[in-house]
């Protein structure tokens, strides 16, 4: 797993998300033009005031009925473009902030099936779902009010300031020098409550990996009867986050009242400094009241930037932790010439393969050396952590290797492309992962083309149709979460049947039946058995009995393959193999 080092700083994110508004720039645009109108809208009331308060105390300009009429009709005129112009913004503009999510959780959950098993080895997914939902939902919001709360604030200073020069440029430097001091103050908050929100974060992560956890878990805990041990675990957690969270409004109440602090200097030194230029003439009754209109509507926009700053700072730390997973570069990806094989003889073979895992300093297998031929049946056996299901592991390219190359038909895996070369191979492992849904939808998981009559005659061939059969609802029966309804023999058919209906040439059986009853092992050995027949397989055991007829046993140590033959062969020879089926059958 390569991670890209990326400075995720304001900028940087930002720079990083303003592609996902490429599609919807049209949108955007007239959103920020029907903002432009709502903000004209507002400027326009404090010159309409200023302009009757100029014709009323002017002895030159008579005020009439008709003036304050026509004045009234526009602004009204006025109030109607700004209702339709905010109605747009409303409803167009967050539809296009959810579509921007959209489009963000699809490329996220597409870059999640990129990554390599490695990822997953040490990723939690309680945190990975809540950086692909509620992280997300926090870049709805900012995507559509952003560049719309910012586009408005900027209008509104620019306008502001400039209308003000008009009247007095002394009295609008003054009054706008208290805007500098006041981002510096802000901006020392606003980094510590983006910290605090990405600390958040990653504890609701936490939380959310120690729920699933406990709930996959459930009875576990609850035949262990350690309710209380799993309520106490949880409760160190949720202190600590509620330990964030009171930090972080900490940081939000300080944020929030130096806006107000800054607020009332503002008010002080226009009511002050505009009497004072007020008395000497610098300015009229007009001006002053145009004056501190201004200021309020200035201070109406800071205070949406303030209470945007909250949305912000989430919005940014979700963007954040979505940048950090894209990141992320799959281990295993398709060479720039991979190639589409179809369908394989299924001859392997392993050219002096070495293998580690990336939080280990020492070879799982070393210079490991072996050809398979088509339809040849392999069965690996050995002590734990000697290498077996790491082996086939790499066939598929679950992992890379280390050193050397393992070939498929003379071909060399990483010439293949990952589609292809995995759709030749099957998998039956342990620890049977069924989707919720159907009994039909999990058998033609990997041939969703699959007919009704494909679909029983590969359960037929799995041993499974006759129990299928017996619930009310057949094939339609609901499995439950990971097949909860369905016992570990059913759920082992129902896994063979899939691939059975894959139908692929290479067959990978890891400890299949091993979790199973002795019925159930006799049985779904059965169907094994079948659907090993005239594939080539490599099958991993415990239970040396279902192996003796292998045409290859190998025996895999941390020293490599210390035995290989057939089960009479490695017998009379009277090495590890004979040790472990005389340990075996005297079980």
């Amino acid at each position: 797993m390569k991670k890209q080092s990326k400075n995720n700083g304001v900028s940087t994110l930002i720079k990083r998300f303003l592609p996902y508004y490429k599609k919807y720039k049209w949108i955007m645009v007239l959103d920020l033009f029907c903002a432009s109108l709502t903000t004209v809208c507002e400027l326009i009331l404090p010159m309409i005031v200023r302009q009757i308060t100029n014709s009323a105390t002017d002895e030159g300009l008579a005020l009439t009925v008709g003036v304050v009429l026509r004045l009234g009709i526009l602004y009204l005129a006025l109030r109607v473009v700004d209702t339709v112009a905010n109605y747009y913004m409303a409803s167009v503009g967050h539809i296009m902030g959810c579509k921007i999510e959209t489009d963000m959780r699809r490329d996220f959950f597409s870059h999640l099936q990129k990554l390599s098993f490695s990822y997953y080895d040490n990723a939690k997914v309680g945190s990975l779902m809540s950086r692909i939902t509620s992280d997300l939902f926090d870049v709805t919001e900012f995507a559509h009010h952003c560049p719309e709360e910012f586009f408005i604030a900027g209008i509104k200073i620019c306008c502001s300031f400039a209308i003000l020069c008009t009247m007095s440029v002394p009295l609008t430097l003054i009054v706008f020098s208290v805007i500098p001091p006041m981002i510096l103050v802000l901006s020392v908050f606003n980094r510590k409550m983006r910290a605090g929100f990405r600390e958040s974060r990653v504890q609701v992560g936490e939380l959310n990996s120690q729920i699933e956890d406990s709930l996959l878990g459930i009875r576990v805990v609850k035949s262990f009867a350690k309710e209380k041990l799993e309520e106490k675990k949880f409760e160190k957690g949720n202190q600590r986050f509620l330990s964030i969270k009171r930090r972080v409004y900490h940081y939000m109440a300080g944020f929030q009242s130096s806006t107000r602090f800054f607020d009332g200097l503002m008010y002080i030194v226009v009511v002050v400094a505009g009497a004072l230029f007020m008395m000497n003439g610098s300015i009229n009754a007009a001006d002053y009241i145009a004056y501190l209109m201004f200021v309020t509507t200035l201070l109406t926009s800071i205070r949406r930037i303030v209470e945007f700053a909250e949305q912000f700072q989430r919005g940014m730390t979700g963007i954040e932790r979505f940048c950090e997973v894209m990141d992320v570069e799959p281990e295993i990806t398709d060479a720039a010439d991979a190639e589409n094989i179809g369908r394989v003889e299924g001859n392997i073979e392993f050219r002096d393969i070495s293998f580690r895992y990336e939080s280990d300093s020492k070879d799982v297998i070393t210079h490991l050396n072996l050809s398979v031929k088509s339809g040849e049946s392999i069965a690996l056996v050995g002590p734990s952590g000697g290498g077996k299901t790491t082996l086939c592991s790499l066939i598929p390219r679950f992992y890379e290797v280390s050193s050397g190359e393992i070939l498929l038909d003379g071909k060399p895996i990483n010439s293949i492309t990952l589609k292809s070369l995995r759709e030749n191979i099957g998998v039956v492992a342990q620890d049977v992962y069924l989707f919720s849904g159907s009994i039909r939808e999990n058998i033609a998981y990997g041939m969703e083309e699959a007919t009704d009559e494909q679909v029983i005659e590969a359960a037929r061939l799995a041993g499974a149709h006759e129990f299928i059969s017996d619930f009310a609802d057949g094939y339609n029966t609901y499995v439950g979460e990971r097949g909860v309804k369905l016992s570990g023999g059913q759920k082992q058919r129902i896994s063979i049947a899939r691939v059975f209906l894959k139908n692929p040439p290479v067959l990978i059986l890891d400890e299949a039946t091993s979790a199973l009853d002795n019925e159930s092992e006799r049985l779904v050995q059965r169907s094994l058995e079948k659907l090993a027949k005239g594939r080539t397989t490599f099958t991993i055991a415990h239970r040396l009995t279902t192996i003796k007829n292998a045409d290859r046993i190998l025996v895999l140590t941390e020293n490599g393959i210390e035995e290989m033959g057939s089960h009479d062969e490695l017998i009379s020879k009277g090495g590890i193999y004979a040790g472990l089926y005389e340990m075996y059958s005297a079980l």
